[in-house]
């Protein structure tokens, strides 16, 4: 594989990681998660798409979104190129759950194994744990219940389990889902009238890995359906790996009955790298993906981003992809400009939706609860798009996220609301000004 491609595909990883962030699950394994860069020149990325029925859903749907997140990661002005595959309709298609042995979720990435799981003194037991129930399912460890921030590397021990006991037990049905798959399943099999068949799915297998477990909190069914699942395959003596973000006694209107099953077997925790760890796991990166980075890149990385994993590795990946796609060489100086927007700011404060919220609307001299109102008036439809603005520029909500606190908006709403604002705070000097002193009473309230 020639450098170009290399760097190219790390890249697109970490353009398709900032997407998975702004979509749910589905619609990002749906329309993005196969898609490939095959050409990046002259600031022109042509992207490879599996048919032509995808290429016109991408173009009217999501361009706005990747091309904002492409020019946001990299500072500069792009433009897209969607391409579609030669048609795939003769392929066979992907079983659906409870059909073949094996692992029952082609959502499993080959990446996340215990090879290149860097372990350190914050994830040591986890990897450990993960690592005996995966060569012994069943027989140590039932559940494992693995907690710790986001991008943290549960995920990928989950996959890495996954992996593990496929190869080793190859006749075993493994089934790999988060929370939200798992509940948005559940629903359909109740609006379509398929409880037996997904039941079957759920209860019918050897492993089952269910990761961001607190998604259920406060879905009373979807508890229901999952403690029955829980109870028929701990009985039928198979194995039961979930991840959450924070332990089982913390997790919010959580079932009591769930809460103590979770903590039956084994609960362990992955906290972030040390500074040790995080240079571990730099060189690792760079060497797994053919990166040749100079040594006081990966310590200036590794003292600069240490909240998690997933952006510790984005961070290189960002450096490497921008110094090979517009041919400079990479030092200290540069990887500071390209990451400006990834190192904290010392003493900045957190800003929350809801301080945007209350400073756009006592600007404006309207209530927060017009925000979400369905009414499309000026005098409420152009303040809610400068706080959609200011809610993308100021906090790392997701567009979904955004939209929901806006009256349950979706993330198109949320997008032409920045596009529009961003346009006319560059051609209206009002404008200008009065996103500026909002920004300001935001800083200092």
């Amino acid at each position: 594989m020639s450098p170009n491609i290399i760097y190219l595909n790390a890249f697109w990883e970490n353009i398709l990681e900032k997407l998975k962030d702004e979509l749910s699950k589905p619609s990002f394994e749906t329309w993005l998660s196969s898609t490939k860069l095959v050409d990046f020149s002259n600031n022109r990325l042509t992207i490879s798409v599996s048919n032509e029925f995808a290429k016109d859903w991408l173009e009217s749907r999501y361009s706005s979104l990747v091309k904002s997140t492409v020019q946001n990661y990299l500072n500069a002005p792009v433009t897209l190129n969607f391409i579609a595959e030669q048609d795939q309709s003769d392929l066979t298609p992907i079983e659906t759950p409870g059909v073949n042995f094996g692992i029952l979720s082609h959502s499993l990435n080959p990446k996340y194994t215990f090879d290149t799981f860097v372990i350190g003194n914050g994830n040591r037991f986890a990897h450990a744990a993960a690592l005996a129930v995966a060569e012994s399912p069943a027989k140590s460890y039932n559940p494992l219940f693995v907690y710790g921030g986001s991008g943290l590397g549960k995920t990928h021990l989950m996959h890495a389990i996954s992996h593990v006991i496929s190869k080793n037990f190859p006749s075993m049905k493994i089934l790999y889902v988060t929370g939200e798959q798992f509940t948005n399943e559940m629903i359909d099999s109740i609006r379509y009238e398929r409880q037996v068949e997904f039941r079957n799915t759920y209860r019918k297998i050897d492993i089952l890995l269910i990761d961001d477990i607190q998604f259920l909190a406060g879905k009373e069914g979807t508890q229901e359906e999952f403690f029955h699942t829980f109870n028929t395959l701990y009985e039928a003596n198979k194995q039961i790996i979930i991840s959450s973000d924070r332990p089982p006694r913390e997790i919010p209107t959580l079932e009591e009955r769930l809460r103590s099953r979770f903590e039956w077997g084994l609960t362990t925790d992955i906290n972030p790298p040390d500074y040790e760890t995080r240079i571990a796991i730099l060189r690792k990166k760079a060497e797994l993906e053919n990166f040749i980075v100079p040594d006081e890149i990966i310590i200036f990385i590794a003292s600069e981003i240490q909240s998690n994993i997933r952006e510790l590795e984005g961070a290189l990946s960002k450096i490497t992809a921008y110094c090979m796609l517009t041919n400079q060489p990479i030092t200290v100086t540069l990887a500071e400009e390209i990451l400006k927007d990834m190192i904290p700011q010392k003493n900045q404060k957190l800003i929350s939706l809801d301080m945007i919220q209350k400073s756009v609307a006592e600007h404006y001299k309207m209530s927060i609860h017009e925000f979400k109102q369905k009414k499309r008036t000026r005098t409420i439809a152009f303040p809610r798009q400068i706080a959609m603005f200011l809610c993308r520029e100021m906090t790392d909500l997701s567009l979904e996220q955004i939209g929901d606190k806006f009256g349950g908006r979706d993330h198109t709403t949320v997008i032409h609301a920045c596009e529009k604002i961003s346009e006319l705070k560059k051609n209206d000097p009002l404008v200008e000004k009065s996103i500026n002193d909002i920004i300001s009473k935001i800083k200092s309230s």
